[in-house]
């Protein structure tokens, strides 16, 4: 299953944000954990643990088919992953964006592949207005990023 160009950028920004915020904060978990992480708590208040478990279990067997490194990742109780390495690869905007993932571009796969079930499931306004709470200070409908379309 291929994703929407917007859901890979969008993906991509908030990865890109949590490795800048991460440089800056203590701690040290992955780029891919911090976004994951915020989706959670953000979908898990808005519908329930057991409904963001089954999004997360269905988006992470998405992302296995196109990332072999995730196969060791586990949604486990309460929506948490278990098996996301640590030690992440940077990320290249440029062969994310072209779709010339690595095995180990699994993060941005996994996050693509979320954010994309979202907005099936919840559409476009609702799942911005979730990301808009997990990221207040970013600004999601893109006016002011360039050429990008709305994602």
């Amino acid at each position: 299953m291929t994703s929407a160009p917007e859901m890979r950028y969008l993906a991509h920004r908030l990865l890109t944000y949590e490795a800048v915020a991460a440089k800056t904060s203590e701690p040290m978990e992955s780029p891919t954990l911090r976004v994951y992480e915020k989706l959670r708590q953000s979908l898990s208040a808005f519908a329930g643990t057991a409904a963001f478990e089954s999004l997360a279990f269905r988006a992470l067997s998405q992302a296995k088919s196109e990332a072999p490194g995730l196969w060791a990742v586990q949604v486990v109780a309460g929506g948490s992953l278990k098996g996301l390495g640590e030690s992440e690869p940077q990320i290249d905007m440029d062969k994310d964006l072209a779709g010339e993932f690595s095995a180990g571009d699994g993060g941005i796969i996994l996050i693509d592949r979320l954010l994309g079930l979202l907005r099936i499931f919840l559409g476009e306004s609702l799942t911005l207005s979730l990301l808009r709470n997990a990221w207040p200070a970013e600004a999601f409908d893109d006016r002011n990023s360039g050429n990008r379309r709305k994602a």
